[in-house]
């Protein structure tokens, strides 16, 4: 009779601007009232009283509803109208975020049941198979356990789900906080296509949420207790008390708790921005501070960092932050109120946008929680105000989410892998024994959690692998005839060697058309400057030159070319070493103009290079090359 009402009036869910349709306690069925007597229940409370109907009638609903509202006897009461005690199967599953919630759904759901002979196993990570494996053989008709556990009994072949009648999802939020998600899509892979009658129950409904219900549900009602939490798409105001001092330090048990995907973190002065990245990023968190003191390049790399999910957390003031559109961005947290109340409007709304939810948390002291009442009122603003959390709180969460990445790890490893991981047994006991050796073993699960959920992401391209730099061309590079050739003859050089270039090929032409008088009259000089430009060619070996006169011995004229045999006849030997030789009377008429231009580029060359020594020293020249001999033919 309830379920044909209900079948006419559930329509009217709260979303509709109607009433939904209710059941009271005297209307119960006889099975249920008498599972309330056993608990001890004179009346039904408000969410039971509007769920029991949709969940006796097997359609799919969305429950907003919080923890210690009754939410756990609003799905039980219509499982133990659904369930066969004579089939010995598992016909309902509950899957809850947390060992501790698991017993405690197991418990009341074992009370409830009375003795009607219904078998509740809680199954989750952490412990031992024995008591879950012989729970299933007993029988066990409804299952309450982690997304991990569940789905590594479901590969195991110890679960088996052909006979589900219900699945029910309690604490939705949170299972997708502690990063249950891929393992809940795996164990879709095992459910009956024939099944009718899915149930979400969640404190807040996320875009993650959302998008969970479209994997399990077709069409799916939301229900809701009160008529302003009906929009789902509204941002939650939280706030929680905490000392003045250390700040920072409840700010990273918030993050663990939250575990947001990218967020906002707001602070009034631009030295705790600085402080509050650093500690961030020291603890592990992928962390940027945005400051008015930051150039635009820098800013500008923060922000598409950020916005294409390659930072995960950015700590930034409100003159840093104005103009921020960031999709998707699920926290913002607040150190301090602004002080500026119209600043608190624009902060919390950097979330929540594109009718996607978000959560702005506000860490007050004493007297700035008074600042955020005044906030409140001025805005018609509702803040809910949160446990602070403790090391008890944070060390929960952790486990709960270790236990399920290493079950989920060990899912994977093949049968050699894990003949290999066998190897250290023995030594993993003797470090569980030792009080010594116990963070040794933390360390490891401590690097494991980190790189796991907090590590920075990749910024490779989508491709997986770097791209090539484009080669310049030799127009990019300013390449002409002159560069290249001195590149070649230039290799090889070594840190003693002088800085300048060697000579340019048309300078190189111009020496080789000397005359033979001249490269007769030349060879060490033309040696040693050879030498001086590339002295990588060889080893050389000091020579004392020989000189034909007595000016070739002059250190003064070692710098410059010496002329041919015929332009020196004329000229006297030098009175003293060192003094230069005068010309004689005729000498400049016997010297042609073309001798002067050869030799003038000559000397612009040598000028390019350093001076030589005052001391007289030998001019070194580099070893000539041996020829090779014809060896005489054999008829010889």
């Amino acid at each position: 009779m309830e379920n044909h009402s209900t079948r006419d009036t559930s329509d009217q869910t709260s979303g509709t601007g109607a009433e939904p349709q209710t059941i009271t306690f005297d209307a119960l069925p006889g099975i249920l009232r008498q599972a309330c007597d056993r608990a001890g229940w004179t009346k039904l409370m408000p969410v039971q009283e509007k769920a029991i109907p949709l969940l006796l009638d097997d359609r799919d609903v969305m429950v907003q509803a919080r923890t210690g509202s009754g939410k756990t006897g609003a799905f039980v009461l219509p499982l133990l109208d659904k369930l066969d005690p004579d089939l010995a199967q598992c016909q309902a599953l509950v899957m809850v975020p947390t060992r501790e919630l698991a017993r405690q759904v197991a418990d009341e759901a074992r009370m409830l049941s009375g003795e009607r002979g219904i078998g509740v196993v809680a199954v989750y990570g952490g412990v031992g198979y024995k008591e879950q494996l012989d729970a299933f053989r007993e029988g066990a008709h409804l299952v309450v356990g982690t997304p991990g556990r569940i789905l590594d009994h479901l590969v195991r072949r110890n679960l088996t789900l052909d006979h589900l009648k219900a699945l029910i999802f309690d604490e939705a939020d949170r299972m997708l906080s502690v990063g249950f998600y891929p393992d809940m899509v795996e164990v879709k892979r095992y459910l009956p296509r024939s099944l009718r009658g899915a149930f979400m129950f969640s404190a807040t409904f996320p875009q993650s949420v959302l998008r969970l219900a479209e994997e399990f549900m077709h069409k799916p009602e939301f229900l809701s207790l009160s008529s302003e939490e009906t929009n789902i798409s509204a941002i939650a105001h939280q706030f929680v008390e905490v000392p003045a001092m250390g700040k920072e330090r409840k700010l990273i048990k918030l993050i663990e708790l939250e575990n947001p995907t990218s967020a906002i973190i707001f602070s009034n002065t631009k030295r705790n921005v600085e402080f509050t990245a650093a500690l961030l990023a020291q603890f592990g968190f992928d962390a940027e501070g945005l400051t008015s003191d930051l150039t635009q390049a820098k800013r500008e790399s923060l922000m598409a960092r950020i916005k294409a999910g390659k930072l995960r957390f950015l700590v930034a003031t409100d003159v840093a932050a104005r103009g921020i559109d960031i999709p998707e961005l699920s926290h913002v947290f607040m150190l301090e109120p602004p002080e500026d109340p119209e600043s608190y409007v624009h902060r919390a709304g950097r979330t929540g946008r594109a009718g996607a939810t978000g959560t702005a948390i506000t860490l007050v002291d004493v007297i700035q929680r008074m600042e955020l009442e005044r906030i409140a009122a001025r805005f018609s603003i509702h803040f809910e105000e949160i446990k602070d959390p403790t090391d008890e709180d944070v060390a929960k969460i952790i486990e709960e989410r270790l236990t399920a990445l290493l079950e989920k790890k060990f899912r994977k490893l093949t049968n050699l892998e894990r003949e290999r991981a066998a190897r250290f047994l023995s030594l993993a006991c003797k470090y569980a024994d030792n009080e010594e050796s116990l963070g040794l073993l933390a360390m490891l699960l401590d690097e494991l959690y980190q790189n796991a959920l907090h590590g920075k992401r990749a910024a490779e391209p989508a491709g997986g692998t770097q791209p090539a730099p484009a080669r310049e061309s030799r127009t990019e590079r300013g390449d002409n005839e002159s560069s290249r050739e001195g590149r070649r003859r230039g290799r090889g050089k070594k840190n003693g060697s002088p800085e300048g270039e060697r000579p340019l090929k048309t300078e190189q032409d111009r020496e080789k058309g000397q005359g033979q008088d001249m490269a007769r009259s030349t060879p060490r000089v033309a040696d040693a400057d050879r030498n001086q430009d590339a002295p990588d060619r060889g080893q050389t070996r000091e020579r004392k030159p020989v000189s034909r006169t007595e000016g070739h011995n002059d250190p003064d004229n070692n710098d410059k070319p010496h002329k041919s045999r015929r332009s020196r006849r004329g000229k006297r030997k030098a009175d003293t070493p060192g003094d230069e030789p005068k010309a004689m009377v005729g000498q400049t008429d016997k010297t042609s103009r073309q001798e002067e231009r050869e030799w003038n580029g000559a000397e612009d060359i040598e000028s390019s290079q350093p001076a030589a020594q005052e001391d007289t020293k030998p001019v070194s020249r580099p070893r000539p090359r041996r020829r090779r001999r014809k060896k005489p033919s054999s008829g010889a």
